[in-house]
């Protein structure tokens, strides 16, 4: 099993790598200070002038929708093990995988919309997402019901007609705060009585549409992720015509098992990258900083924790590795296995590091002066997100355990 890149995936790493070096790392305090002077003057949910200016520099390098293979409209879109290398790389800076139109929820509403839309919806949503000229949300979990257990959702699509009827409640609906914001994908039960896994459905939802109401932001740790948001949402007799729903009653199912692949091993991929930055930060603070008349990377404490980091590190970058790579092989759903693994084994080490990394920092590491802060925020986040921990413990145990009596039969 080799997972060396290949001559191609190190050219683009290096090239990758100095257009960071170049765009992003030294505007990382501009991007900060427009944030500030956007929230200042009463409206953060602006978007940067400063993302928007560095997408134009991204396309002229080439550097756009890169996470999505096997696609005719994204000819450069790399395979999951070519582009792994890359996201991590995006996913050091929390702002950056935007500038590349790689972030999260389009990647996955547009693998959504690649794989399962009709060529209406595509031409009406992908290509503009494609495109970078809207933006979208992935409107699932829900208030009132433990939503890692999907078959719990009660958001209702009704048909009427010629058209649906959506009434329901959703919140830690990502990137609906975004005033860009065109189209969301809605999960909720078209058949309440039908067979467990096929009373679920997906709509696309325009969201200018009358009887969309956006009660708030849902802040994690404080921070509302402005202006991208978490946003709760009430839908109230929302109609939007038949021809919106995708692929078909009861597919919903489906198709979030073909869009929550992908988008956990993109979490983890970037996951990694923010280790990566956490680590040398607290690699640099220890070296620099005097404690009772030595530094602190003068004590043991701090070498079993850097030595720690770098194993934790390695082992989740090549568990990664060996996901994308069954991905690209077997696809999704027989590589769940491998995807269930990593989304457990990323975020839980992404948050250990920045965790050591806020610790070597002593107060300054939980300010705002640093991005350790919501960083650990971020990556606290993910052991939820897409699933949570417990979920993806079960699914490895049932496979562990199926193999076991299928070899024992």
């Amino acid at each position: 099993m080799d997972f060396s890149y290949s001559p191609r995936v190190e050219s683009l790493r290096r090239e990758l790598g100095n257009f960071f070096d170049t765009y992003i790392y030294p505007n990382e305090a501009d991007y900060a200070e427009e944030a500030q002077a956007h929230r200042a003057a009463g409206n953060p949910w602006q978007p940067s002038a400063l993302v928007e200016s560095l997408k134009l520099k991204a396309r002229e390098h080439g550097w756009w929708n890169l996470f999505l293979p096997r696609s005719a409209r994204v000819p450069q879109g790399l395979s999951n093990l070519e582009y792994a290398p890359l996201c991590e790389i995006m996913g050091r800076v929390l702002w950056a995988s935007e500038v590349f139109n790689c972030s999260a929820p389009d990647t996955g509403n547009m693998e959504v919309l690649e794989r399962y839309g009709s060529e209406a919806q595509q031409q009406r949503w992908l290509a503009p997402l494609l495109a970078g000229e809207i933006r979208s949300a992935f409107l699932m979990t829900e208030p009132d019901v433990a939503s890692s257990d999907a078959t719990n959702i009660q958001c209702s699509i009704r048909r009427d007609g010629d058209s649906y009827v959506v009434n329901g409640r959703k919140w830690f609906s990502s990137g609906a705060g975004d005033p860009r914001c065109a189209v969301y994908i809605v999960m909720g039960k078209t058949d309440p009585d039908a067979p467990t896994h096929r009373q679920q459905s997906m709509l696309l939802v325009p969201a200018d549409t009358p009887g969309i109401y956006v009660r708030r932001p849902v802040t994690v740790f404080g921070y509302d992720d402005a202006p991208h948001g978490h946003m709760d949402i009430e839908l109230t007799d929302v109609r939007v015509p038949a021809d919106h729903i995708i692929l078909g009653e009861g597919r919903g199912f489906e198709i979030a098992q073909g869009r929550l692949g992908p988008g956990r091993i993109h979490h983890c991929m970037r996951s990694i990258g923010l280790a990566e930055a956490a680590l040398e930060l607290l690699c640099r603070r220890v070296s620099s900083r005097i404690a009772f008349g030595r530094p602190l990377a003068e004590y043991s404490i701090w070498h079993e924790r850097i030595a720690e980091a770098r194993c934790q590190i390695e082992q989740a970058r090549l568990l990664t590795l060996k996901a994308a790579d069954s991905m690209d092989k077997v696809g999704n759903k027989a590589a769940r296995a491998e995807i269930a693994m990593i989304k457990v084994v990323a975020p839980n080490m992404a948050v250990q590091v920045i965790d050591w990394a806020i610790q070597a920092h002593g107060a300054a590491g939980v300010s705002g002066d640093f991005p350790l802060a919501a960083a650990y925020a971020g990556a606290r986040s993910l052991r939820l997100a897409d699933g949570p921990d417990e979920v993806h413990r079960a699914t490895i145990a049932k496979l562990e355990l199926a193999r076991y009596a299928a070899q024992a039969a």
